[in-house]
């Protein structure tokens, strides 16, 4: 299952890594493209880029405003256009569309489709967004023939000299008479994850005939946001209608139904305990006090409608008595990429920031940090400007540009408006593929004042002429790890070393520092960040 729980700092130190600081050589500068050889040089190396990333490329050579580099790649974007169009891959088409479209770019009238014929292209046959309603549940009992146990099958596993039967069990629900069935990614982790080596089969059983087990494939899965699409080749007694969490509140009445510890059949009732828990790397989740255990993840949380309203999601040993679920609006912004087949990657634009307030006023988002050659920084974005809305529709904090990014596939072009000071401003953003650990890619990019203003919340600046490893703090951010340890503006701080645990998820610096709020005495601490959160995007 992907580490949600970003915020639960790594009891990690089985660490493993290096033990020193490792500085970037060079940290990229934005090159002075009034130098004729400098434009020269940068033109080849688009070049060379739109050869795998076209739309990256014109992203490029119009942040260098070489015109001929622009039409250039410009042509090559039309002409990509006409041949996903042609060979039915829609969602490539699309990027491609909406790129040129966020660009302003004259080129568009000259692609033969429009945009609606687009969309339709795009949704069209994409299981869960439309139903059958001859096949709607009309009781309780129907809700759970509606639902189905997920069974992967690893083989046999030997301990202590003798052979048990190693599965894992969860749940799932139809949401198409074709027979397409939404699960949760951990629950089939084993048969995408590409580390995995061993034997695995996939399994379902309906609800109504325990006994029959019916072979199942992943069609897509998303590991963000703990996802997955399966198919059966079955005709599904009933299917589940997808409703709209945002209508529920807390005090809601829900019910969660799967095969919790095996017991396959099972519905529980509760309410909704709470939302907008921030437990994934982007969006939130709600907490119910529905009694779910192992097995139920997957199945789905309805409501009085019979709808669903969620996806649940079980067994988190750090949160033992505490249940959550998935908003079914994630899955139906995922459920396109699904159908597609495959992974889901998401987006993000190198940065780090936080949800600008004026008393209880959401006023956008603040943009603390911009990875030096990423997306917002090479685009002219600094820190302290506020990101106000992404192609027309208004950034109030940080969930609702998660909610637009999570609207667009990776290696697309957005129009983006901020303010700095009073005056508002454009730019063109391109969304890069999300790596699997942002702070880590920061940390590899820029120096480490720098980069420990994401990663722990301090921003640092040199205090030595003659040591990389003394540094001043010089601003912390609230809530962050430093301003919880107890740092002040003005604290020394001695970097011992940097270490970070074999997949590059955590990290954990050894620190002496002299610490102001604890009467300046000599203090010595090690202090562990994930490398993700819902804070980078």
């Amino acid at each position: 299952m992907k580490r949600y729980f970003v915020f639960l700092v790594i009891s990690m130190f089985f660490i493993l890594g290096c033990t020193s600081i490792k500085q970037p050589k060079t940290v990229y500068e934005k090159p002075d493209y009034s130098q004729k050889d400098i434009v020269e040089n940068e033109k080849k190396r688009i070049s060379k880029i739109a050869v795998d990333f076209p739309v990256k490329a014109y992203w490029l050579s119009i942040l260098l405003g070489d015109q001929e580099s622009i039409m250039e790649n410009e042509e090559n974007l039309c002409s990509l256009f006409a041949s996903r169009w042609k060979d039915g891959k829609y969602n490539e088409a699309a990027k491609i569309y909406l790129s040129l479209e966020a660009c302003a770019s004259q080129s568009i009238s000259r692609l033969g489709v429009s945009k609606m014929e687009i969309t339709k292209a795009y949704y069209k046959d994409v299981p869960g967004l439309s139903v059958d309603r001859s096949l709607l549940p009309g009781s309780w009992k129907d809700c759970i023939n509606a639902t189905v146990t997920v069974w992967v099958d690893r083989g046999i596993k030997i301990h202590n000299g003798a052979g048990y039967a190693d599965r894992v069990i969860g749940s799932g629900f139809f949401i198409d008479k074709r027979g397409y069935i939404i699960t949760n990614h951990h629950v089939i982790e084993d048969l995408v994850n590409p580390k995995y080596e061993g034997y695995a089969r996939l399994f379902v059983k309906l609800a109504r005939d325990s006994e029959t087990r019916i072979p199942a494939k992943v069609v897509g899965y998303d590991d963000v946001l703990d996802l997955a699409l399966l198919k059966v080749e079955v005709d599904p007694p009933f299917v589940l209608e997808l409703g709209s969490s945002s209508n529920l509140s807390v005090g809601d009445k829900v019910l969660a139904i799967g095969t919790p510890l095996g017991l396959d059949g099972t519905i529980t009732s509760g309410i909704v305990s709470s939302v907008g828990r921030k437990l994934f790397t982007t969006g939130s989740v709600l907490q119910i006090d529905a009694a779910v255990n192992s097995g139920n993840s997957g199945g789905p949380l309805i409501d009085k409608d019979m709808k669903v309203q969620a996806i649940v999601f079980a067994g988190i040993p750090q949160y033992q008595g505490l249940n959550f679920a998935v908003p079914v609006e994630y899955l139906k912004q995922d459920l396109p990429y699904l159908y597609r087949g495959g992974r889901r990657f998401h987006s993000w634009v190198s940065s780090f920031g936080h949800t600008k307030k004026e008393g209880l006023a959401e006023m956008g988002l603040e943009l603390q940090y911009s990875m030096p050659g990423g997306v917002t920084n090479r685009a002219g974005l600094m820190v302290c400007d506020r990101i106000v809305s992404i192609n027309g529709q208004k950034v109030y904090n940080l969930e609702s540009l998660q909610d637009i990014f999570r609207n667009f596939e990776d290696e697309t072009i957005v129009k983006c408006e901020y303010v700095r000071g009073e005056i508002k401003k454009n730019a063109l953003l391109y969304l890069d593929r999300r790596p699997e650990s942002p702070g880590y890619e920061i940390y590899e990019h820029d120096l480490i004042n720098n980069s420990f203003i994401p990663i722990f919340g301090m921003k640092m600046e040199r205090s030595s002429t003659t040591s990389t490893r003394k540094f001043s703090i010089v601003d912390i951010i609230k809530g962050s790890i430093a301003d919880e340890s107890g740092f002040s503006v003005t604290d020394p701080v001695y970097v011992s070393d940097v270490i970070f645990n074999e997949d590059k998820t955590a990290i954990s610096v050894a620190i002496s520092t002299r610490k102001r709020k604890s009467g300046y005495f000599d203090v010595s601490l090690r202090m562990g960040a994930s490398l993700d959160s819902p804070y980078y995007f």
